[in-house]
């Protein structure tokens, strides 16, 4: 229950913020994407061996209360550069902001699940982590509903204050949960130790991480695909910064109710009877009959089916939805199967440089395909091959050599249960 709220405090914080990143990039189109991705990239790397020097000198609370408070004071600082946005103007507001979001939202959500894979263990996981992430869909919810609420009376620049509240609260929750965990006897709270590089040496020498970042990259790319190209959409059709932020907020509200409703009826149940590899299976698989309609009747609307909304709007909704919904959840599950140094440093390394690597890679061949005249249904075309191919990798996953059986061994958790 303090993981779930935990959980539900981070996702509001990252959703009320969001749209409001989302608008930036819906105001330069999908050409500045490559820009803002590659910078994000860069950014991951250089922050890869500050992570690892973290990782390996401090106890796990005092990692999470560095890094939480980084965050919540970043926040804060933004709120100044947003009541001068006009002034500042979008593209060179939208890069430094962009690129602080990417890194706000892999970091804190990556550092709460390797928390999480600390305190429980791999049959606890399959069992727990939806019902966590349906906390997280919860706040998932909840902050665009927020925003909704705000955005029109407060303004864009007020809201990452309440962000950064809701951030706060998390943080709060967390370092109750980790003294509690020391006190009830957990050992996993010391520093991991290790190389500051050891994130990098691991998905070398790991065949997990390497199916887990083959994954990353074809999985990501079709959320990205879906995102570049609504990007172009969002540019075409809105022209104020405040109807853009809405747009989004209403995609991130109904991608979140359908990851909601995906924890509460499937997924779950998925894991428990047909184990976490099942789940990233079926991902694939509703990923590629989203491209394959977006083939077959192209990127508009289709009156009574899509309810309004363009094909790549529900294309992006069904992703997102499926990713939170079910891929998250049944991924983390997985790691709690390899040991703390992997778990946080190779884990944080995939889900951050490597997830960002495959945007940049994808938005640049968007930006590609678009300049030779490539159409929006033949883009979805190859994202249709990306889909078999991640289906197939998320099988071998299951299959990897240094991935622990599930066992259900006494961690503090378990003791208390």
């Amino acid at each position: 229950m303090l993981s779930a709220l935990a959980f539900f405090f981070v996702m509001t914080s990252y959703y009320i913020i969001r749209p409001v990143r989302d608008q930036l990039s819906g105001a330069v189109g999908s050409q500045s994407l490559p820009l803002f991705y590659l910078i994000v990239f860069v950014v991951m790397l250089a922050l890869t061996p500050v992570f690892g020097a973290l990782v390996a000198r401090f106890r796990r609370k005092q990692l999470l209360a560095w890094s939480y408070c980084f965050f919540i004071a970043c926040l804060l600082a933004f709120v100044p550069a947003f009541m001068a946005q006009d002034r500042i103007g979008a593209r060179s507001l939208g890069v430094a902001f962009y690129v602080w979001v990417s890194i706000f939202n892999l970091f804190v959500v990556s550092l709460f699940w390797s928390f999480m894979a600390d305190i429980f263990n791999g049959e606890q996981a399959r069992s727990v982590f939806p019902l966590i992430a349906l906390g997280g869909m919860a706040g998932a919810i909840f902050g665009p509903l927020v925003t909704k609420a705000l955005v029109q009376t407060l303004g864009v620049a007020l809201l990452l204050v309440v962000s950064a509240i809701t951030m706060a609260l998390a943080l709060a929750v967390l370092l109750f949960l980790s003294g509690e965990q020391d006190r009830a006897g957990d050992r996993q709270g010391e520093p991991v130790g290790g190389s500051l590089w050891a994130g990098v040496k691991e998905l070398m020498t790991r065949p997990f991480l390497r199916y887990m970042a083959v994954l990353m990259l074809l999985g990501d790319g079709v959320g990205t695909l879906a995102y570049a190209l609504l990007a172009d959409y969002s540019k075409a059709h809105f022209t104020d910064k405040v109807a853009r932020t809405a747009f989004y907020n209403d995609l991130d509200l109904y991608a979140n109710v359908l990851g909601v409703f995906l924890q509460l009826t499937v997924t779950r149940w998925l894991m428990v009877r047909r184990g976490a590899v099942m789940a990233l299976v079926t991902t694939a698989l509703i990923n590629l009959l989203l491209l394959g309609a977006v083939v077959m009747w192209g990127p508009g609307e289709l009156p009574g089916i899509t309810l309004g909304l363009p094909l790549l709007a529900i294309l992006m909704i069904g992703s997102r939805g499926f990713t939170y919904g079910m891929t998250k959840p049944a991924s983390d599950a997985l790691y709690t199967r390899v040991p703390r140094e992997t778990r946080y440093k190779g884990k944080n390394f995939i889900e951050t440089a490597i997830w960002r690597l495959g945007d940049v890679l994808v938005t640049g061949g968007v930006s590609l395909f678009g300049t030779l005249g490539v159409s929006v249904a033949g883009m979805a075309g190859v994202g249709v091959g990306v889909s078999a191919l991640s289906a197939w990798v998320a099988r071998q996953i299951g299959r990897a050599p240094d991935l622990a059986p599930e066992t259900a061994d006494q961690s503090p958790v378990a003791r208390q249960a």
